[in-house]
């Protein structure tokens, strides 16, 4: 079973910090890049950060570099994004995402697994 399971968004006040977590079940995150998008509603879905190990490479969206770090636990299968400094832009729900390849995907034509999506808030 292929499947991505997200958890730790909330509400949060600017300038404060969560931790979002995307367990990866049905594939090896040693070989296949995943990721994080989220979207706004009356946008599409935008790349915020991708980590592919196979390559050694972690990016990050210009809006994000600076703030937010995605890291991988080998031995739980599961990456992270932690959110630091988080300003009422970053408000929208967040989607761990994997393209099934070792590449990270650029847009959401490339991505083949979703996660269930989680509700982040930065509000006062």
């Amino acid at each position: 079973q292929l499947q991505l399971v997200e958890s730790g968004g909330g509400l949060v006040q600017p300038g404060g910090s969560l931790t979002l977590s995307c367990e990866a079940t049905g594939f090896s995150l040693d070989y296949y890049a995943i990721g994080w998008f989220r979207q706004v509603p009356g946008k599409e879905r935008e790349e915020v950060s991708c980590l592919s190990s196979s390559q050694g490479t972690t990016t990050y969206a210009d809006s994000v570099k600076g703030r937010f770090t995605l890291s991988r636990d080998n031995a739980k299968n599961t990456v992270y994004l932690q959110m630091n400094n988080l300003n009422p832009t970053d408000t929208g729900v967040y989607y761990c995402a994997a393209p099934h390849y070792s590449s990270c995907p650029r847009t959401i034509r490339d991505v083949e697994y979703w996660g269930q999506g989680t509700q982040v808030t930065v509000s006062s």
